[in-house]
């Protein structure tokens, strides 16, 4: 399993969630792969292909095993059950 989030250098929705997704991995004893997709051409060519039209912008989150995603800014709960691979529709 991978737990991915997509952001933007200087995107103030993803430096919002900065502090949120480093609370997720000490409390939930988790690895989020942090990838820029703004200045970084292979970064956004993978986010392309998890995103597949869902979300289409950062912050982008998505976890491969569930295939539950998280399109912006989130609440720690929603966090939570993205990471554990929950339902969060």
């Amino acid at each position: 399993m991978a737990l991915y989030e997509f952001y933007g250098d200087g995107c103030p929705h993803c430096e919002k969630m900065a502090p949120k997704v480093e609370e997720l991995e000490e409390k939930e004893d988790v690895e989020v792969q942090q990838l820029e997709v703004w200045n970084n051409k292979e970064n956004a060519k993978k986010q392309m292909k998890f995103d597949d039209g869902k979300c289409g912008g950062v912050p982008f989150f998505y976890n491969t095993d569930s295939d539950e995603w998280i399109c912006g800014e989130a609440d720690m709960e929603t966090l939570r059950k993205w990471a554990k691979g929950k339902d969060i529709s």
